[in-house]
């Protein structure tokens, strides 16, 4: 148990079936044993010596040559300029995805304030009205059967009338187009 700074330590021996006595140490606290184990010292090695053909290799490889530095030159020349040239284009990405989102978002205010002006510009014609007007103020009437004639347009989806429509119903008079 432990009271205040000091420590107690019960020491006990045990012996176990060798005759050999123990000793045994409980508390927070162990000592050193009174031996040290045998350290092997590292023979020492005299560094060998290289030959001359090893040497002479490793001053070749130490050693750079003009043409090395300039295509190694060269090469971090045109990696700089690649990376240029990537960094411009992604700006340029950016800059135009964003004036894009802009343009989509113009373009969606545009179509709800031209929904908004049809409906109101629907909502505001009344077609029972016009229908009387038409009828009791400027005396039109329906047409009869046998004056509506129906007719094949396969020119187009309008018709400009400078002349009668024949009695047959085809306007056009291509064969191409009759086909």
């Amino acid at each position: 148990m432990a009271t205040g700074n000091r420590t107690v330590r019960r020491q006990t021996y045990r012996q176990n079936p060798s005759n050999v006595r123990q000793m045994y140490v409980y508390g927070n606290t162990v000592t050193k044993p009174a031996y040290e184990p045998k350290r092997h010292a590292p023979e020492t090695q005299r560094p060998q010596r290289a030959s001359r053909q090893v040497r002479k290799n490793r001053r070749q490889a130490m050693h750079i040559s003009k043409a090395y530095v300039v295509f190694m030159a060269a090469a971090a020349i045109l990696m700089l300029v690649v990376c240029v040239n990537y960094v411009q284009l992604r700006s340029e990405i950016t800059s135009r995805s964003k004036n894009i989102s802009a343009m989509q978002t113009e373009l969606a205010q545009m179509r709800e304030e031209n929904n908004t002006r049809y409906n109101v510009i629907m909502d505001s014609v009344n077609l029972d009205e016009i229908r009387t007007k038409a009828m009791n103020e400027l005396g039109m009437v329906y047409a009869n059967k046998d004056q509506i004639v129906e007719y094949d347009n396969p020119a187009g989806d309008y018709v400009k009338q400078y002349e009668n429509i024949p009695e047959d119903g085809v306007l056009a008079s291509s064969k191409k187009v009759q086909e």
